[in-house]
């Protein structure tokens, strides 16, 4: 399987994320899987780049598919986004143990362009072979969201598109 390998800081450019879209939307890419790793203390960096992504997404006519860990997204939030209400889905994964298969079961479906999960954890090569599985079959992009580790746990970089929006702090 060939994943475009995409790799992008906050604060560079929010054009290159709108360029990513735009070329998924026009089906240049067959589905990838990228993990955005936050600073949990500002989460409006990661906002500036993945809004303006799923922005675009929200153009296609699938639906959007948010698997929040406890959080609640408020319909005020996703209209003030400029996200489309009426294809914007939620599932609160109460068990963050089974976000991983709910994502590879929601990505291969086709039903949504976009899927993004909430992981306190890196994920295993297991687990990264299935969700790009699935986001190929179902021509979707899935993001997996997790906060920044502490200094020292070592993380190996993946192919897909990782933001640490830590380094522009």
């Amino acid at each position: 399987m060939d994943t475009p390998n995409y790799r992008t800081h906050i604060g560079s450019n929010s054009s290159v994320a709108l360029s990513s879209a735009e070329s998924f939307a026009g089906n240049n890419v067959r589905g990838l899987i990228s993990e955005v790793v936050y600073s949990e203390d500002q989460p409006w960096m990661t906002q500036m780049v993945l809004l303006p992504l799923l922005q675009q997404l929200g153009k296609q006519s699938r639906w959007q598919l948010w698997l929040t860990p406890q959080q609640k997204l408020s319909r005020q939030w996703v209209q003030a986004s400029g996200l489309p209400l009426t294809k914007v889905m939620q599932a609160r994964q109460l068990d963050p143990l089974f976000t991983v298969d709910a994502m590879v079961k929601a990505l291969q479906t086709g039903n949504y362009s976009v899927v993004i999960g909430w992981l306190s954890e890196e994920l295993s090569d297991e687990e990264h072979f299935r969700l790009a599985n699935a986001a190929e079959k179902g021509n979707a992009i899935g993001f997996i969201m997790r906060p920044t580790r502490t200094p020292g746990s070592g993380c190996r970089p993946r192919a897909g598109l990782k933001i640490h929006s830590s380094l522009y702090h």
